[in-house]
């Protein structure tokens, strides 16, 4: 496995219809204390040339597309986002070994890859949701199955919702990086997502990186916002 930095282990969720808003927040963050997430909204918006911004700030990149697909395909991509220079790609581990492998394959051909994880079930959907798509049980019990195939894939971790990161840590080794979006301080509302998590709480539970978002990016002062949420999860 890489040797990896886990601080800063906040990543904030840069999405917004334009580069202006996005740039106005990262403006107020600071490299020291987050790393930046980039979806598929801005990064289909503004492209590689926004990373390169986000990268001439300092910035650590996450970059959220979410890869599925044919493994050639997919081992393309992520050879593609391995050029841009971002710290950490994702792809869903529901495309299967032979997809996971071809991306690690081809990473490797990099001096410096990015960390690549899979994203298991999505933090927005409920036992109903996975239901109707084909899966059976709860939630937990798809994460862990698509958790054990990524280890065994060989990828650096998962993405996962922070209330099935207690059961995953128990079954896979400690260097398996576990990345938890449905995040939230207590005082904020779950928006759209389905399971949730306090900060403190999710990294207790055993995540290593907390994707948030609104509670950062909505807020007046996003830098305060951001302070906040290291104080509550130092303590």
């Amino acid at each position: 496995m890489k040797k990896i930095n886990k601080d800063p282990r906040i990543i904030v969720a840069v999405d917004f219809p334009s580069s202006g808003a996005a740039l106005k927040l990262v403006s107020a963050l600071d490299p020291e204390l987050c790393r930046l997430k980039v979806g598929k909204e801005m990064f289909t918006r503004l492209g590689p040339a926004f990373i390169k911004q986000l990268r001439e700030r300092d910035f650590e990149i996450f970059l959220d597309l979410k890869f599925h697909d044919i493994p050639n395909t997919v081992a393309a991509a992520c050879d593609a986002a391995a050029d841009l220079g971002v710290w950490m790609i994702n792809l869903h581990a529901s495309g299967g070994r032979r997809m996971m492998e071809a991306a690690r394959e081809r990473l490797e051909r990099h001096a410096r890859a990015p960390l690549l994880v899979a994203v298991t079930i999505l933090t927005s959907l409920d036992r109903q949701d996975i239901a109707e798509v084909g899966y059976a049980g709860e939630p937990v019990d798809n994460v862990l199955r698509l958790a054990r195939l990524t280890a065994d894939a060989g990828l650096d971790g998962i993405v996962c919702s922070p209330q099935e990161a207690a059961p995953v840590r128990a079954q896979v080794p400690r260097e398996f990086l576990l990345v938890t979006p449905g995040v939230r301080p207590g005082s904020t509302a779950v928006d759209d997502q389905r399971r949730v998590m306090t900060p403190r709480d999710a990294l207790v539970a055993g995540a290593d990186f907390l994707v948030i978002g609104r509670p950062i990016t909505a807020s007046p002062d996003p830098l305060a916002s951001l302070r906040a949420i290291l104080e509550e999860v130092a303590d």
